[in-house]
């Protein structure tokens, strides 16, 4: 059971000091899919909650790694896929995928996922036009195509080519250049802070 000064009510969010609107960062593109039913399980799973939010150091450091992007690859940009999302909605999803080989791709509700304390995002790149870059898997795709730890392998296989490589190479190193680190199961998810100090010091969205 979880504090009750130890956690924040999704719906206080907006006010609160320590987060910022996504909207309210430049150069960033935001297609949260769980507000959306382009997504795994094909339903809109932020009804009635905004989570179009970060912690305000997550956020600014998003807008380094954008700045920093535009400067080493001009015209590619990032689109946020994901990013604030609160514990009911974690457990919403674990329950999909419980007792399923795919669980192994969520934060068991009781420690939490990075993302319910608005210190993690799902991100992708996006070319000139508008287009997202080709990574070699989808969002989401709960596959070993999507580990950046098996890349080699795929690479030496033909799984993915190139160009995905080298389109997710981008991508890393703009997250990193700016602080976040990457995880070995998805290319797309990025936390910012060690993730023991964030659950163990940072309040918790329910």
């Amino acid at each position: 059971m979880l504090h009750k000064a130890s956690v924040i009510a999704c719906e206080d969010i907006p006010t609160h000091a320590d987060f910022m609107a996504l909207k309210d960062l430049a150069a960033i593109d935001v297609d949260l899919r769980y507000t959306t039913r382009n997504n795994f399980l094909m339903r809109v799973l932020y009804q009635g909650i905004d989570c179009a939010y970060l912690r305000v150091e997550a956020a600014l450091a998003l807008e380094q790694a954008a700045r920093w992007l535009s400067t080493h690859r001009p015209g590619t940009r990032i689109r946020v896929l994901d990013a604030l999302r609160p514990q009911r909605v974690q457990e919403q999803l674990y329950k999909e995928l419980e007792n399923t080989p795919q669980a192994m791709y969520l934060a068991h509700p009781e420690r939490g996922s990075i993302h319910s304390f608005g210190m993690a995002l799902d991100v992708t790149l996006l070319d000139e036009t508008g287009k997202e870059l080709d990574m070699g898997s989808a969002f989401d795709e709960m596959t070993l195509v999507s580990h950046p730890d098996r890349e080699a392998e795929h690479l030496a296989t033909g799984v993915l080519t190139p160009s995905h490589l080298v389109s997710r190479g981008w991508l890393r190193a703009a997250m990193r250049e700016a602080g976040f680190h990457g995880i070995h199961s998805e290319w797309w998810h990025f936390d910012f802070g060690d993730r023991d100090v964030v659950r163990r010091d940072l309040p918790r969205v329910m």
